[in-house]
């Protein structure tokens, strides 16, 4: 690879959600003070959408990484469960045990005794779900039932939704608009902006080692974000093509013709018309 080519400690432009390289991009920091409003709020569903690729499962990582002993957390990175089944994995992401019990009272007692014992111990519940477009209507259904569960005072959970827009589809629809009037605080991630883009290169460059992060010029820059449209894994996947096209050559600057030819071996980029390219 071309690590000491660049001098670099690790890749810079993984796929794989880093929050060690975590860039406050203005949307991601709006995305996390909603988030954690909504946590103060107490209340109801918070839901994040957001295209592929814009970094809901990093901004997941940073809110789990954010909250405290306080607060007892339930994270489903796969929640493409039938209703029962959801239950028992949240349950045992919550330290209970379900299994032995048969019916789906027994469960939701055993379940909701488990909440007031957290609660009485001080602990505020938050049910954490990624790709939550995934799941079916009758298991979105479930998880607004097992929001019913409160005392006289206040909710003894509270749910996290992240998805792709699939998700805003999903609660259109009549079924579940109970649940769809119960999210209280919502947001959509955009990408990035152009100005953030050569200031989110230069970042992750220095994370991984580079002294000045400057191996992308602003016109290589500027390119690369209108080939990806400012979708952060798409900028990634661009930056780290162009960078093995320029050890390639042996140079120490990505170019444009490396970004151009980056684009023509990536699949999901926006089209560029012949004035762009000029």
């Amino acid at each position: 690879m071309y690590l000491n080519h660049f001098g670099l400690k690790e890749l810079p432009f993984g796929i794989t959600p880093d929050t060690s390289f975590i860039y406050s991009a203005d949307a991601h920091q709006e995305a996390l003070n909603t988030l954690l409003i909504g946590i103060n709020s107490g209340e109801g569903f918070i839901k994040i959408t957001g295209e592929v690729g814009t970094g809901k499962t990093l901004l997941c990582r940073r809110f789990l990484a954010t909250l405290n002993d306080d607060q007892a957390v339930a994270y489903l990175p796969n929640p493409t469960l039938e209703p029962r089944i959801l239950l028992i994995a949240i349950a045992e992401e919550l330290g209970l045990r379900l299994q032995g019990l048969d019916y789906q009272f027994h469960l939701l007692k055993e379940f909701n005794q488990h909440l007031l014992d957290l609660a009485a111990q001080g602990k505020k519940v938050i049910i954490c779900i990624d790709e939550a477009q995934s799941m079916s209507l009758e298991s979105l259904e479930a998880l607004r039932l097992l929001s019913n569960l409160e005392t006289e005072k206040f909710k003894l959970l509270q749910v996290v939704m992240f998805g792709q827009p699939e998700l805003d589809q999903k609660l259109a629809n009549p079924a579940v608009r109970q649940l769809r009037q119960r999210i209280v605080f919502h947001y959509r991630m955009p990408g990035l902006k152009q100005q953030e883009a050569a200031h989110y290169l230069a970042h992750r460059l220095r994370v991984a080692g580079h002294r000045d992060g400057d191996i992308f010029p602003p016109a290589s820059a500027r390119l690369l974000f209108r080939l990806s449209g400012g979708t952060p894994r798409l900028v990634n996947v661009l930056a780290h093509k162009s960078m093995l096209l320029a050890y390639g050559e042996g140079k120490a600057k990505v170019s444009r013709e490396h970004v151009k030819l980056a684009g023509r071996d990536t699949e999901g980029l926006r089209k560029l018309y012949w004035w762009h390219w000029w």
